[in-house]
């Protein structure tokens, strides 16, 4: 068999299962798990899947500039962010995380709902500005330009002086064994540090994010308390969620 036969069996079985193993690909292939970390490696350079150890997941088609992902899955977003508007009670302190969804949810918040908003996204802070019952914090520190979010060392202070109720997450991808994920290091450093200052992480994440996975680990499953989808997930995913705790809203 020709390597780029066999790459193209590779993304099939991956298509199919979710992950795929080098040494069961080495085995199914018989060839060398040198020659299947090669293509591995290959298929990871053409952005075609994501390489973990022991093997690859399917990757994120949700690491693209924050331009580019505004206009996709749009109705999913919207969706799920009605859902996640109804979780926020009056009078609580709910971090929102910058990105597509979350720019979609401020969209559909009451503006006579009284709470208090904590965000690292200047765009999510200046969207609410004709919200006049919630108090907006904007936590700054140097601008991450793809996502639009300050990170760094002021971000980091300011965000350990806050005790929230609710932190909505984005991530780009929702994996039974990957966790979450996300396309930056300093990314997923915030995100863990913002779950941390919450009593409850909700996670948002339209169909493309599910069953993906990215290159930086926010961290497991338990991360969350709730998943907020726009889509069935299958078994694997859904017993993983069910394992750790995490509910989930469909």
């Amino acid at each position: 068999m020709l390597a780029s036969q066999r790459k193209q069996q590779i993304l099939a079985i991956l298509a199919r299962d979710k992950q795929v193993h080098s040494t069961e690909l080495s085995q199914q292939f018989q060839v060398s798990e040198d020659s299947i970390r090669r293509d591995l490696r290959e298929l990871a350079a053409a952005g075609l899947l994501q390489r973990v150890h022991g093997g690859a997941l399917p990757v994120s088609a949700a690491i693209a500039p924050f331009e580019a992902r505004k206009s996709v899955q749009i109705d999913a977003k919207k969706t799920i962010a009605q859902k996640a508007v109804s979780l926020i009670g009056a009078g609580q302190v709910v971090i929102i995380d910058g990105g597509t969804t979350t720019t979609e949810m401020i969209k559909l918040l009451p503006h006579d709902l009284p709470f208090t908003v904590v965000t690292h996204s200047p765009s999510i802070a200046v969207g609410l500005i004709d919200y006049p019952a919630i108090e907006v914090i904007l936590l700054g520190g140097t601008l991450f330009k793809h996502s639009v979010v300050t990170t760094g060392s002021a971000l980091s202070e300011s965000a350990n002086r806050i005790n929230a109720d609710l932190f909505f997450m984005g991530v780009t991808g929702v994996h039974h064994r990957a966790g979450f994920t996300t396309g930056s290091f300093e990314e997923a450093g915030v995100k863990r540090l913002l779950s941390e200052r919450a009593s409850e992480t909700i996670v948002m994440a339209s169909q493309e994010k599910i069953n993906a996975a990215s290159a930086f680990a926010i961290g497991d499953l338990n991360l969350a308390s709730t998943l907020v989808v726009d889509c069935e997930l299958d078994a694997s995913l859904k017993s993983a969620l069910d394992s750790h705790g995490v509910s989930v809203i469909v």
